[in-house]
């Protein structure tokens, strides 16, 4: 594994079902099926079990703008571990720069509007959250069910939606090239029309985690 927390396309890309979404302005890759619907059960009822509001780095002033409910999944679970162990064999980053494996719970009407998921460097909470572990590399998120209505996950700078579908993997590298953060992964979970969607989300930073 690498010494860092990348990954890269040619090893996203060497997994059957992996696909690249076409663009030029960022790296965006999704996976149907990643995870069975097994898994997906069991995650779901660790998000239930220990869920709260979601709450946002840097504070906007929108109480409106993330209105879902968070949970840090624990680590020693036995879902986690084949999590994690499914992760790190997709991305061949070494766990060590993985941040703990967080769940969402978004019911109906709840949303996360338009953000992206690194910290900005000049941010008032940058040393807060960045001292240690450095910006955030990569994100890999899995949909772990299907709400009746709503819940896409919409890229707005390349004009892309992704539907939510039970196991479905999205990645993407917060980051251009040359190391600055890309503004085009600008991304808005979109309302929950009816139902309610789960998801789980695993970030990578440039350095070890704690």
């Amino acid at each position: 594994m690498p010494a860092s927390g990348e990954s890269s396309a040619t090893r996203l890309l060497d997994r059957p079902g992996v696909q690249r979404i076409p663009s030029d302005k960022l790296e965006l890759f999704q996976c149907r099926d990643f995870l069975g619907a097994e898994l997906c059960e069991r995650l779901i009822g660790l998000i239930d079990r220990d869920r709260r509001p979601s709450t946002i780095a840097d504070d906007n002033g929108d109480k409106y703008f993330r209105t879902s409910e968070t949970c840090d999944l624990q680590p020693g679970e036995p879902a986690v571990v084949e999590l994690e162990a499914l992760l790190a064999e997709l991305t061949g980053i070494d766990p060590a720069y993985g941040e703990p494996v967080q769940g969402q719970r978004y019911a109906q009407g709840q949303e996360f509007k338009a953000h992206t998921d690194y910290f900005e460097p000049n941010g008032v909470d940058w040393d807060r959250y960045c001292s240690v572990a450095g910006q955030r590399s990569w994100t890999f998120m899995v949909y772990l069910n299907e709400p009746q209505a709503g819940g896409a996950t919409r890229f707005k700078t390349i004009k892309k939606t992704i539907q939510p579908e039970t196991g479905k993997l999205v990645g993407w590298n917060n980051r251009r090239p040359d190391g600055r953060v890309n503004p085009n992964t600008l991304h808005h979970g979109m309302k929950v029309r009816a139902g309610v969607k789960y998801v789980i989300t695993k970030w990578y930073r440039e350095k070890p985690w704690g």
